[in-house]
């Protein structure tokens, strides 16, 4: 007979399995961050702040959540714009149904060129792209473009799982054979982590890993400056006194080249 809905006490073991797989890789993210793994992509962005660019943060699924960390937040950087799909959408010529398609629009590489057409960027902008698996079309073939219109690019990817899967943009590559620098997100194939709760591997990383690159790159940057005796242009949380004030003077600085969308 089985269990009465509601009377099942809840298995408590997964706790320390699950803590164990993210707390592990942002220990290792910390060790690789603080031997310089970080150097070359944090060199990339605080050049292009530096010299008064743009960091375009694009993700599609969830990894738009990575471009959200590194755009618009308390913390961040204010010469920052989040890219993503439905921009094609709000911004383009597509149809909002495109966006609720069978296969997913993050998949067709066609899209990316009317996406990066929506981008405000300019000479001595950056781009930085996760994409976990590293394959999907829109992603590679927005890296493809940012490159070919010289912006420099840095990839959040888990090599793992890229290694392991085929490319869907026609030109046959990877995000990580695009981008200048490559960050590797240390989640594993699939990306979930535990199979010890059933048939199907549960508990994904990438999103919990990702954020922390993201801060990581956003604190480096904010630390090379000041290095060099300049001020990173950062936001104040917009719910302290004050706040408004000192991020809407700071955002004036690049007029319409930063959105700021719900």
């Amino acid at each position: 007979m089985p269990p009465t809905p509601g009377t099942t006490a809840v298995p408590h073991g997964f706790v320390p399995e699950y803590e164990h797989e993210v707390v592990s890789r942002l220990r290792r993210l910390s060790a690789m961050a603080a031997d310089g793994g970080l150097d070359a992509a944090i060199r990339l962005v605080a050049d292009g702040v530096a010299a008064g660019g743009v960091v375009h943060a694009f993700g599609t699924g969830h990894s738009e959540a990575f471009a959200m960390e590194v755009a618009g937040r308390a913390g961040g950087l204010i010469p920052t714009n989040r890219v993503a799909l439905r921009d094609a959408v709000l911004l383009g010529d597509h149809a909002l149904d495109e966006l609720y398609g069978r296969p997913p629009l993050e998949r067709d590489p066609a899209i990316a060129e009317d996406l990066f057409a929506t981008i405000p960027s300019r000479e001595g902008d950056v781009f930085v792209i996760a994409s976990n698996s590293g394959v999907n079309g829109s992603v590679v073939g927005v890296a493809l473009l940012a490159k070919e219109h010289g912006h420099p690019v840095v990839a959040v990817t888990s090599l793992e799982h890229t290694a392991r899967v085929q490319p869907k943009h026609p030109s046959g590559k990877r995000l990580s054979e695009v981008a200048d620098v490559v960050v590797d997100n240390l989640a594993p194939y699939g990306d979930a982590t535990l199979t010890s709760v059933g048939d199907v591997a549960v508990g994904a990383v990438s999103s919990l890993t990702c954020a922390y690159i993201a801060q990581l790159l956003t604190v480096g940057t904010a630390a090379l400056l000041a290095e060099r005796g300049q001020e990173a242009p950062l936001y104040v949380s917009a719910n302290v006194p004050g706040g408004d004030d000192h991020n809407h003077a700071l955002e004036a600085r690049y007029g319409e080249r930063i959105r700021r969308g719900a």
